[in-house]
């Protein structure tokens, strides 16, 4: 999978609202909630057990297709400092650039007549390549997998084509045309701050890749893409000469790599970055990291919790109900209770992308400038009353029902099924995705509400904003500028102006030395 960034989407000319008469608001105290908890953030965490090329198999009998995952402990984290993007690149050129017998383009050729490909993606700590082929394909596209991970052609002008493809993916993609994409990878850079392994873009940066070489490449792929970082799965029409294939041609990878990376504990402070940006709506990114792992037992039940609050994509969540449908605000509110990357055009996480420090998020996608203050608080006082008041029991059972129907979908191709069977392994949470179904019969309001109360604080939600006048927006924070709204459509119901007022003047509790305003155009540079 190529690096690249969906265009903004569109904003609804329909819902949009315009700003009222906007003035100071003395601070008050949030009444829903009261004080902040303290939610446990991640701990330092060593560097992990190896994978010592273990082999993952998900046999579908009577499927015509074979399906592969070929997953390595590689990923930004093994980026060297200065040479950011080293660890995407040089997967982009295993799976792009050809092999010792056969050009870029011709690997092309040989692969378009069994309608498959080799698609590659990196995360902070992982790569995956993959592919799917009919079965009556198998060795042959077997054999050209394999060839381009043990043995590929290092050609130079592919090195410069893949590299100048990142490049631009920064330039004219991620700071240009990216709103969203943008406001997430500024968030890293608040939730990570500078020097923790989980800071810097995936891609890189300018600088880093312009800096990258031949030779570079070629070393990382001996530090990282070996079998003792590796794991293999096979799933569909699985037979031992498949699998045999697989594993033996793997076996000319290097057998040891380097060490993997210890990662140090996230810095607590609470902060916010406003990108300034010439673009046509707000992107609003907020999220803190937390201790909260798959295995825990408050995992579940935080699944179901902020799955209540807002499921990607889906209508569902509370915040998409309050922001969008009754107000009218916006495109999509979601929130997440793990690092979230969607899969392609579907409405799906992407998998196997193993977090050993894990964060929960909220995401509001696109908002008009005007609102953006306004929207802000509106979540905030959302979050709040959720952590405050819990949900109802009428909202766990209308959850449960949809996630019990909607998780089903979530394993519906034989890549998908496994790619959860995958990430039993690397996360160590054999059953996972079975494992919630079961819970979610025996969970309780009370089990929930207290689970909530833990881990849900809006207090310590960190903030990147995407915006047009990022000045403007320091000044209106720092300032607690109320932030009401004139609907230019019909007004919404009456209680929903009530309890706007509730917090146009709720204050953001960032200060000026926590709010850092970026040139869009810096962001990723080096």
């Amino acid at each position: 999978m190529k690096r690249l960034l969906a265009t903004a989407t569109l904003l609804a000319a329909a819902t949009h609202l315009g700003c009222a008469g906007a003035k100071p608001v003395a601070e008050q105290p949030v009444v829903a909630g009261g004080p902040a908890t303290e939610v446990p953030m991640p701990a330092p965490s060593p560097a992990p057990a190896k994978l010592g090329g273990k082999l993952v198999t998900v046999p579908s009998p009577g499927l015509p297709l074979v399906v592969i995952r070929v997953a390595f402990q590689a990923g930004s984290v093994d980026d060297p400092k200065g040479k950011e993007g080293l660890t995407a690149l040089t997967a982009d050129l295993l799976a792009e650039g050809g092999t010792q017998e056969l050009s870029s383009g011709e690997l092309i050729e040989a692969l378009f007549p069994m309608a498959a490909d080799i698609s590659v993606a990196t995360d902070k700590e992982i790569t995956v390549f993959s592919g799917t082929v009919h079965r009556d394909h198998a060795e042959r596209y077997i054999g050209l997998l394999v060839a381009a991970l043990t043995r590929p052609r290092w050609d130079p002008k592919e090195l410069e084509r893949l590299r100048e493809d990142a490049v631009q993916s920064i330039e004219k993609g991620l700071r240009t045309s990216a709103d969203e994409a943008l406001g997430k990878a500024a968030l890293d850079l608040v939730m990570w701050p500078k020097g923790h392994p989980y800071a810097h873009y995936t891609g890189g940066t300018v600088q880093g890749l312009k800096s990258l070489t031949l030779e570079d490449s070629k070393a990382q792929a001996a530090r990282v893409f070996s079998q003792d970082r590796m794991l293999v799965g096979i799933g569909g029409a699985v037979d031992e000469a498949v699998v045999a294939a697989l594993t033996s041609g793997l076996k000319a990878l290097p057998a040891t790599g380097a060490e993997l990376v210890a990662l140090p504990a996230p810095a607590a402070e609470r902060s916010a970055m406003l990108v300034q940006k010439g673009a046509q709506s707000t992107a609003i990114s907020m999220g803190y990291p937390w201790a909260l792992k798959r295995g825990e037992p408050d995992f579940y039940p935080m699944m179901l919790a902020v799955s209540a609050l807002g499921e990607h994509r889906q209508f569902n969540g509370r915040l998409m109900k309050e922001l969008r449908v009754k107000r009218g605000l916006n495109y999509g509110d979601y929130a997440y209770v793990e690092s979230f990357a969607q899969e392609g055009g579907t409405t799906y996480a992407r998998l196997n992308v193993p977090r050993r420090q894990q964060s929960f998020s909220v995401w509001l996608r696109p908002v008009a400038t005007e609102n953006e203050l306004f929207a802000i608080r509106a979540a905030l006082h959302q979050i709040d009353r959720y952590r405050a008041e819990g949900m109802t029991q009428q909202e766990l059972d209308s959850t449960r029902g949809f996630l019990e129907g909607y998780t089903l979908l979530w394993q519906q191709t034989p890549m998908r099924r496994l790619g959860y069977a995958m990430d039993d392994v690397l996360n160590g949470t054999p059953g996972f995705l079975e494992g919630f179904r079961k819970s979610l019969g025996a969970m309780t309001v009370e089990q929930v509400n207290a689970a909530i109360r833990r881990w849900i604080d809006p207090g310590a939600l960190r903030m990147a904003v995407v915006t047009q006048d990022a000045e403007a927006l320091k000044k209106a924070m720092e300032a607690n500028t109320g932030s009401t709204i004139k609907y230019v459509a019909e007004k919404p119901d009456p209680e929903v102006l009530a309890e706007d007022q509730k917090f146009v003047g709720r204050p953001i509790g960032l200060k000026d030395r926590q709010l850092e305003v970026r040139p869009a155009e810096e962001l990723f540079e080096r």
